[in-house]
């Protein structure tokens, strides 16, 4: 293992730099073949996504077994925002952990799987994967511009839901307090899903876990990361780590969505967006772990 690695973590989205937002699946298989490369020299790699461990075991780990994952790995899959966590190995998915005190109450659950039954069906389903928060989904036989000219309407019904139970939520620009003040609930809207969650949830707790684990593994935490993602809302990791004092720079895979001031590194790539973008980047990582590139910026 070289120096570089021993001072590198990694903390990744899903959907968008890893998964294809078209197939849902790892596409690339440079992807696969990389991200096991960085784990198997040391480096601590986290999923910190809104997925269900489900995708993850189906969708992601079986490359990562192909490819060569190895006992040297420490690597972790942090699900729906950090609700729910589970190891990777070389054996494949370890335990599943939730924080039960983070999921949607059932009586919403119930109601949006019903709206969605009713009225949407040909448009989205409702992902019985999920643990802890509630996922609505683009089918995958409809086009993601008929899928985003309805999304707003169907958002609009969920919050609807919400004030008929008397349950605070914050959707977009829209904040919305209980009839004692608080606001516990988000509707959190994707270019190809709906998630309704848990106001506590999100990237930067997904980044809180992961030094958590390392902890009590007495492992050496990195103080050099890279977070990737593809929306505004990954940035909320690069930030927490930020703030912890870290040396941190972020990749956006799709920065038409507007990259904001920060006041750490923020890079994208010139031409590629999505899987294709990230697969550049972990090349120049899995080539940093081998000595052959000190840093990513010129990707």
């Amino acid at each position: 293992m070289t120096d570089t690695s021993r001072d590198l973590g990694l903390l990744l989205d899903v959907d968008g730099p890893i998964a294809s937002p078209v197939t849902r699946s790892i596409a690339i298989p440079s992807i696969a073949s990389d991200l096991a490369e960085i784990a198997n020299a040391g480096v601590p790699i986290a999923f910190n996504t809104g997925r269900s461990d489900a995708f993850l075991r189906e969708q992601v780990v079986p490359p990562l077994l192909e490819a060569g994952l190895t006992s040297d790995a420490r690597m972790w899959g942090i699900c729906e925002k950090g609700a729910v966590w589970m190891d990777i190995t070389a054996d494949g998915s370890g335990e599943v952990h939730v924080n039960s005190e983070l999921a949607v109450p059932d009586v919403i659950a119930r109601d949006i799987e019903i709206l969605v039954s009713a009225h949407y069906s040909d448009l989205m389903f409702y992902d019985r994967t999920k643990r802890a928060m509630v996922s609505l989904e683009q089918n995958t036989d409809v086009s993601n511009d008929v899928y985003l000219s309805r999304q707003r309407e169907f958002d609009e019904r969920v919050a609807k839901i919400f004030e008929s139970r008397g349950l605070g939520y914050e959707w977009r620009d829209r904040r919305v307090p209980d009839a004692a003040g608080d606001v516990e609930y988000r509707i959190d809207p994707t270019i190809i899903s709906t998630d309704v969650e848990s106001v506590r949830v999100g990237k930067d707790l997904g980044a809180h876990l992961v030094l958590g684990f390392l902890k009590n593994q007495d492992a050496a935490i990195p103080q050099r990361w890279r977070t990737m993602g593809d929306s505004r809302t990954d940035y909320a990791m690069a930030d927490w780590l930020h703030e912890q004092g870290f040396d941190v720079a972020h990749v956006d895979v799709r920065p038409s969505d507007g990259v904001p001031d920060t006041p750490y590194p923020v890079r994208h790539h010139a031409e590629l967006i999505h899987d294709e973008a990230g697969a550049e980047y972990l090349a120049r990582w899995a080539a940093m772990v081998r000595g052959e590139a000190d840093d990513d910026a010129d990707v």
